[in-house]
């Protein structure tokens, strides 16, 4: 039986990862694109912006949801950019100006305290219309490495090109996607995830 499940976030690059990572585990599934609202993301961590995202697909298409809540943590700037990652140089999320932003905060440390870490929870919501009294799980992945001092690589988005992960000599961005999609943070949340969405799934 194939399973579609929405993925509450309208970045196609995120979309595409997720179904890499997924279908690889899970090929029975298929991951759908989110076309509603904008929901506020208005939680203080990571698990509860991915909170806000999941229910408001579940609510809107009344279909199982995922959500991930994702950003990149230096280990000397206290964890941040952490939950302000996409919105790192201001409101108009744009990837490249956050990256140059966070190297130039990061100018003059060097190795080895340029310390650094994607962090990525998932959150899962399958609403009451297909579970009496609904359900809700999360599970969250770290992906430990380094910054960069320069961005390399074409793969990837966000910070990957600034993210050197440990054991590689490469950026995530340089990193062929199926290397990445069994090493990151995203493929380490969703590892925990995997027997949850497998037992709903087999219940279905």
């Amino acid at each position: 039986m194939s399973l579609e499940i929405v993925l509450a976030t309208h970045n196609a690059h995120k979309v595409s990862e997720f179904q890499r990572i997924i279908g690889g585990r899970m090929p029975e599934v298929t991951v759908l694109p989110y076309d509603g609202p904008e929901p506020i993301e208005d939680g203080t961590s990571f698990i509860e912006n991915a909170f806000v995202k999941a229910r408001a697909a579940a609510a809107h298409t009344g279909r199982i949801a995922l959500a991930d809540d994702s950003g990149i943590g230096v280990d000397v700037m206290g964890g941040a950019p952490g939950i302000f990652s996409a919105r790192w140089s201001g409101s108009s999320l744009n990837g490249e100006n956050n990256v140059r932003l966070l190297l130039d905060q990061m100018s003059d440390i060097r190795r080895p305290n340029r310390g650094a870490f994607f962090h990525c929870t998932i959150a899962l919501v399958v609403p009451t219309n297909i579970v009496a009294g609904g359900h809700e799980f999360e599970a969250t992945g770290i992906w430990r490495g380094s910054l960069a001092y320069e961005p390399r690589g074409a793969n990837g988005f966000g910070y990957d090109p600034v993210f050197e992960p440990d054991g590689f000599e490469v950026t995530a961005a340089e990193l062929a996607p199926e290397v990445k999609n069994e090493h990151s943070h995203r493929a380490r949340a969703f590892e925990l995830l995997l027997p949850e969405l497998e037992r709903i799934h087999a219940e279905l």
